[in-house]
């Protein structure tokens, strides 16, 4: 007991010794034998199914039922059936999900485009291989790849398939291994084997002469980028822009998408939709409904009378995935090793690939002719004695000394002597002798020429290339997904997704602030407000513009008009210290808003000066939204105007003296804190109380206090402005 006791129940070893010895088999099966295709465009759950498919003569023979190929398959793949089936989906024509199906289909197989359209059950569908198969299998009877046993011994199967074109780049692919990925788009089938005829010819070929974008089979258009297509021919990486297509009803109001991106649901482009409408980014989708049907898909949006539904497409398209990005990755398995490759690489792996085929192909082939040659030599030598033939076996008195002495009467080998044995007695005939002495000279021409094929790769190269414009004649269809050129799209800037509509913002004493768009005023005018506060400030501008707010701590703090959220008259708005992350105490004392930092601000401060500086001195590059130091610190600041063109303004000092001058007459400053020119002469004890449009003053005759020099003193309130001024003293 006390040796168990003692025993050590666990033992320190280096982490990446047990992440060696435990998960790098796992993940190196997850790369070479799960996720990553290799050459020929297959990984191997795709060519266990075809595999099984064409050993149950589907390839020429009627549909079946899905759940018996999935049985079968069970004997190449040790995985669950719906695992297998779920791979048979995708190969489907009906699931519309690669560019040239490998098998045909009956029932419901799901749609690639729709997030929530299920297939039925193994048990419903059925199936057999397309007729594109066959330039998947052809020769593969002929040694063109190798055999393996399957996982339990039972069975053989390819390693790859023969295929005669380049599949890997025709059928998308994409897979998640452990440390890497792969994605790779499908291209046009003629497109691809006229660039494998032309890198045949010159290995140095521009591919891009001849592959012009990928091609999808949910269609959409590409946005072709010249860069982005030769790194994803020269590299296999690259991000390839595709959009929808839509067609207008203006009869009906209707915009209809009937092509979407290869990478996005219908499903997840309505939701988006949506939640764009309930956000108000978006008003002119009136209704939305997927009306997808046996015809294909189809999203249907009712929107209002006389919108441009370009604009609003456009909008679409940079808010949804409408638009979307294929980010290429082509990373395929090459004799077992993953490699990221563009098209050319691909081309050049492929080909040697099948030069290797053909060459097993031609050796095989070579094999069975000399063996065949072998026996009808054997057979020569005894049909020019066929009596000495007759009188061996005649005198041999034992069946198992046939052999040897036939061996031994005309110097051939025993496979010859079992041939010559097995002739039937009536084809001992001047006819039968003739053709088959025709066929040993026919067969030592025909072994000769596959030879002499066999030492001259080029003769193979002119043989792929004669398969290939076979397949592009048979097979080859026109483009699903159109083309347009990156200068052709119409650029949506952020301002553009911005709805713009006229309001009026307005802010109290008290610091409360409300952007109300005019539509609304009308139903609503009578603003609330808190006991005891009032508004000081109120413009009626639109909604895509900025707003500048002015503290009484030399700060500006800036924002969008959109940022900020609309509001209703009956409320009391946003608390500008909580919107503008004020500090503790500090007041905005003045608003403005600005499309383009227009005009110039006057700033006048209590020690009588007013400083007049630019606009645009608050315009910044970037989207700072606190500019400190905004103004002059030196004297406490009282009024600011913000004038787009010169205008007469009028101030007052507190012992009641007005001057009126017109703002050009105070000099421009070119920095936001300077402290302005002397403009009120103030006497010991005054101080400057307040300044405004001439216009707006109140004052009966602004003209009378007009002064053209600068500082002045200012004159007293006429008899017809004491009772104005005085109310407004009231008001203050």
């Amino acid at each position: 007991m006390d040796n168990q006791e003692n025993q050590i129940l666990f033992r320190e070893e280096k982490i990446t010794k047990t992440l060696e010895d435990n998960y790098m088999p796992y993940a190196m099966s997850v790369i070479v034998s799960r996720a990553i295709p290799e050459i020929d465009g297959f990984k191997p759950s795709h060519r266990k199914l075809l595999y099984t498919m064409y050993k149950k003569g589907l390839l020429k023979g009627g549909l079946t039922k899905s759940a018996n190929v999935v049985g079968e398959t069970m004997k190449l793949n040790p995985h669950g059936d719906q695992a297998i089936y779920e791979t048979m989906v995708r190969m489907t024509r009906g699931n519309g999900a690669l560019l040239h199906p490998y098998v045909e289909s009956k029932g419901n197989f799901g749609k690639s485009y729709s997030r929530d359209m299920q297939c039925a059950a193994a048990r419903y569908t059925e199936v057999k291989l397309a007729k594109i198969c066959e330039e998947l299998f052809s020769d593969i009877d002929r040694d063109a790849v190798e055999f393996v046993d399957n996982y339990d011994g039972t069975m053989k199967e390819p390693t790859l398939f023969p295929v005669t074109f380049p599949t890997i780049l025709v059928n998308s692919n994409q897979g998640v291994a452990v440390g890497m990925a792969t994605n790779i788009c499908s291209f046009n089938l003629r497109e691809v084997c006229d660039a494998t005829c032309a890198y045949i010819d010159h290995k140095d070929a521009d591919l891009t002469q001849y592959i012009k974008a990928p091609d999808f089979s949910t269609g959409g258009t590409v946005i072709y980028n010249s860069e982005v297509m030769r790194s994803i021919i020269e590299e296999g990486r690259g991000s390839v822009k595709v959009r929808g297509k839509y067609r207008y009803d203006k009869k009906n109001n209707c915009i209809e998408i009937y092509e979407i991106p290869y990478t996005t649901t219908s499903e997840a482009i309505i939701d988006e939709i949506i939640k764009l409408v309930k956000e108000n980014k978006i008003k002119d989708v009136l209704d939305i409904r997927d009306e997808t049907d046996r015809q294909g898909l189809k999203i249907a949006m009712d929107v209002r009378k006389n919108i441009d539904p370009e604009g609003l497409m456009n909008k679409l398209y940079k808010m949804t995935s409408l638009q979307d990005n294929f980010a290429c990755n082509f990373n395929v398995l090459i004799d077992g090793r993953p490699q990221v490759l563009g098209v050319r690489g691909l081309i050049r792996e492929w080909l040697r690939f099948r030069i290797e085929c053909i060459k097993r192909e031609l050796a095989f082939d070579i094999k069975n002719k000399s063996d065949r040659l072998h026996l009808l030599k054997g057979l020569e030598k005894i049909l020019l004695d066929i009596d000495k033939a007759i009188k061996i076996i005649r005198e041999t008195d034992k069946e198992d000394l046939v052999i040897p002495n036939l061996m031994w009467g005309f110097g051939i080998d025993e496979i010859q002597a079992n041939f010559v044995a097995e002739i039937k007695l009536r084809n001992l005939n001047k006819e039968y002798i003739l053709n088959k002495t025709a066929d040993i000279q026919r067969l030592i021409e025909e072994i000769a020429d596959l030879k002499d094929m066999l030492q001259k790769e080029n003769r193979i190269r002119t043989l792929i290339r004669k398969q290939l414009r076979e397949v592009e004649k048979k097979y080859g269809q026109d483009r699903l997904t159109d083309l347009m050129q990156e200068d052709e799209v119409v650029v949506i800037t952020k301002d553009e997704l911005i709805d713009d509509y006229n309001l009026r913002v307005f802010m109290t004493q008290e610091g409360y602030f409300k952007k109300i768009p005019l539509t609304a005023l009308r139903s609503s005018p009578e603003q609330k407000v808190k006991d005891g506060d009032a508004i000081v400030q109120e413009i009626e501008w639109h909604n895509k513009s900025d707003i500048i707010f002015f503290s009484d701590r030399q700060t500006v703090y800036k924002m969008k008009l959109y940022e900020m959220n609309d509001s209703k008259a009956g409320s009391l708005g946003d608390f500008l210290p909580n919107l503008l992350e004020m500090g503790e105490d500090e007041h905005i004392i003045f608003m403005t808003v600005t499309d383009n930092y227009n005009g110039e601000l006057l700033l006048a401060f209590e020690n009588g000066k007013v400083a007049r500086v630019p606009f645009e001195a608050y315009a910044t590059k970037t989207n700072r939204k606190k500019l400190v130091n905004a103004y002059s610190a030196v004297s406490p600041i009282v009024d600011i105007l913000h004038l787009p063109v010169a205008a007469d303004v009028s101030i007052r000092s507190s012992n009641d003296r007005i001057i009126t001058v017109n703002s050009d007459v105070i000099p421009l400053k070119t920095t936001k804190s300077t402290q302005g020119v002397q403009v009120l002469k103030l006497k010991k004890g005054c101080t400057l109380k307040y300044m405004k449009r001439a216009e707006g003053s109140g004052l009966a005759d602004p003209d009378a206090y007009r002064t053209k020099v600068i500082p002045a003193p200012g004159n007293f309130l006429k008899k017809a402005d004491q009772n104005t001024v005085q109310l407004s003293l009231l008001d203050e």
